[in-house]
C-alpha cells in the first residue's frame, strides 16, 4: 500500500502464512474457485461492456448484476459470513463509508449498485487495478489543486446515474476505529448543475474477527502486503463475518455545506461501527 495518507498503528497482527499441507490445500480450495468465478465473470463482463457501451455509453444497466454474483459468491468461497442492516438508498446519490480492507470492495458490491471512488495509484495494482477498471471505478489524486476537476467528473457520473461510493477517511484502518473525514470531496455534492434531491447514504462497514483470532484479523492497512493478507484469509480454517449497515440518507437540501455533510455522515458511520462492536462483544462478556 502506499505510504501517502497512510494510516498506521504501533503494531500489526501476524500474517500468519500457511505453514503445512492442510493449510495449503484450504487455500488451493479456496483460491482456485476464487480465480474462476472472478476472472471468468470479468471476462463475461468485458463482452457484455461491448455492447452495453455503444448503446448506453456511460450508463451499464446489465453490467452491475455481474459484480455483485461475483462479490456475494466471493463470501460463501471464503467461508465469511456477510450480514446486512438497513437498505441502500433508491434515489440518486452517494454512499460513504469506513475503510478497514480490500475485502469492502467485496462486501460493498454485494449488496448494492455501485461505483468506487478510489485513488490513483490503485489503477496500476495488478489483479485489483485490472477489476477495478473493469467495474467503472473512479481514479482521482487526493490533491486540493483538482478539486474543481473531480468534481466535474463526478458530476457527470452522477447524472449518469451512477451511485458513487467513497471513503471519506482516505486511508483503510484496523478497523476497530472510524478515522476523521476529509471533507473536500463532498464538496462535489454542491455543484451548481446538480440535482437539490441528491442524498449521501452513511455505510458502517464492521468485521468480526474468527474466533480467537486478533479483532484486527481482516484489517488491512499501512504496509502490509496484499499477497500475505490475501493468503492469511485464504488459510484461515474458520472464518468470522463482515456486517454492512445501511444508515438512513441525508438530504442534501437539509445540510449547509460540505464540512457540515461530512460531520453528519462520518457521526453515523462511527455510531453504527461501535453499536456492532459493542453487540458482537456482548455474548463473550455474558
Amino acid at each position: 500500500m502506499s505510504s501517502e495518507a497512510t494510516w498506521r498503528s504501533a503494531d500489526e497482527p501476524e500474517m500468519h502464512a500457511p505453514r503445512g499441507l492442510r493449510d495449503w490445500l484450504r487455500v488451493l480450495r479456496r483460491a482456485i474457485p476464487l480465480a474462476i468465478v472472478v476472472f471468468g465473470c470479468l471476462a463475461l463482463l468485458l463482452l457484455l461492456r461491448l455492447i452495453e457501451r455503444p448503446i448506453f455509453g456511460e450508463n451499464r444497466p446489465w453490467t452491475p448484476a455481474i459484480t455483485r454474483f461475483v462479490c456475494r459468491a466471493a463470501f460463501v468461497i471464503l467461508g465469511i459470513k456477510r450480514q446486512v442492516h438497513g437498505l441502500p438508498m433508491e434515489g440518486r446519490g452517494a454512499q460513504v463509508a469506513n475503510h478497514v480492507s480490500w475485502l469492502d470492495i467485496f462486501a460493498l458490491n454485494a449488496s448494492d449498485r455501485i461505483y468506487f471512488v478510489s485513488k490513483a495509484e490503485v489503477a496500476g495494482w495488478p489483479g485489483i487495478g485490472w477489476l477495478a477498471r473493469a467495474t467503472g471505478t473512479v481514479f482521482i489524486n487526493r490533491d486540493r489543486r483538482e478539486a474543481r476537476s473531480q468534481a466535474a467528473m463526478f458530476e457527470r457520473r452522477l447524472k449518469a446515474g451512477h451511485r458513487l461510493l467513497f471513503f471519506p477517511e482516505g486511508t483503510s484502518t484496523d478497523g476497530l476505529r472510524v478515522l476523521p473525514f476529509k471533507t473536500t470531496l463532498f464538496q462535489a455534492f454542491y455543484a451548481d448543475d446538480l440535482p437539490a434531491f441528491l442524498q449521501v447514504q452513511p455505510v458502517s462497514v464492521v468485521y468480526h474477527a474468527p474466533e480467537g483470532e486478533d479483532p484486527r484479523f481482516y484489517g488491512w492497512w499501512a504496509d502490509m502486503e496484499f499477497g500475505e493478507h490475501f493468503l492469511k484469509v485464504l488459510r484461515q480454517k474458520q472464518q468470522g463475518s463482515v456486517e454492512v449497515i445501511y444508515h438512513p440518507p441525508v438530504e442534501l437540501h437539509d445540510i449547509g455545506g460540505r464540512k457540515a455533510l461530512a460531520a453528519v455522515c462520518e457521526e453515523a458511520v462511527r455510531e453504527g461501527v461501535a453499536s456492532a462492536r459493542l453487540a458482537n462483544a456482548r455474548p463473550a462478556q455474558e
